[in-house]
Parts: structure tokens; sequence; C-alpha cells
């Protein structure tokens, strides 16, 4: 845990298709419907949060690709990546960190090269299942 001073409730950003893709339960059938699921489950989340970093959490879902356009609700933000999932991810961390004060960061997502670039921001970082209840 870092000893800044943050600023706002931590921001929870979720990669929806990594999570997604993290349960063999047929998403690849209607990857919209699994990500608007996903979306649902979150509510929850951002309201509890999760064992490491409790809540409130101001969640982001990052969606790509056939679940673009995905709408979001008052709990939960979605964002529609227009290119990389993973890109736009990273967006959103360094602009979070990029404030003064700098803000607390979780990012959901079992991709290990985004594990990586997010971490370079001051990022945590968490698996699938800690959102997959």
């Amino acid at each position: 845990m870092e000893s800044l001073e943050l600023s706002g409730p931590p921001l929870l950003v979720v990669d929806g298709a990594n999570v997604v893709g993290s349960v063999p339960d047929g998403w690849w059938r209607d990857r919209r419907g699994a990500a608007e699921r996903l979306r649902d489950a979150l509510v929850a989340v951002a309201a509890q949060g999760l064992p490491e970093r409790p809540g409130p959490l101001e969640v982001v879902l990052v969606v790509e690709g056939a679940a673009r356009g995905v709408t979001g609700l008052p709990q939960v933000r979605v964002v529609s990546a227009a290119g990389s999932g993973d890109d736009r991810i990273v967006e959103l961390v360094r602009e979070a960190r990029a404030g003064a004060p700098a803000r607390a960061c979780l990012v959901v997502t079992a991709d290990r090269e985004l594990r990586y670039r997010v971490g370079a921001l001051g990022a945590e970082v968490t698996g699938p299942r800690s959102v997959r209840r």
C-alpha cells in the first residue's frame, strides 16, 4: 500500500474480455451478454469492494470487440475500447495516477503483459477470480 495521500475512491478497472474468458461457460456464443452479466456482478463489488481493497470503489469495465456498446449502470461505468482493450486500460490507469494527488488503482486481469504495463504505472493487479464469485 502506498503512503501517498490518494485522491477519491480507489479505481477498479476490469479487463472485461480477460475476465469473461476466464470461465468456460459458453461466453463465446454471446460475448455481449457475457459482458452484461459481468457488469451486473460488478455492482456488488462497487459497494462492497474486494478483500484486498474495501469499498466503495469506482468501477470501470473495459469492453472491446463484440461487447462494444454494452451500457453502463450508475455503479459501473462501461468504456468501449475503440481499439485494444489493454491500451485503453493503460490510458485509464495513467490518467488516474497522473492526478495530484495520485489515485489508487486496482486492475483485474490475468494478462501478463497488461499486468506489467499497469504495474509500471503504480497500479495494483489482481486476477479474475477476485470478481468472479
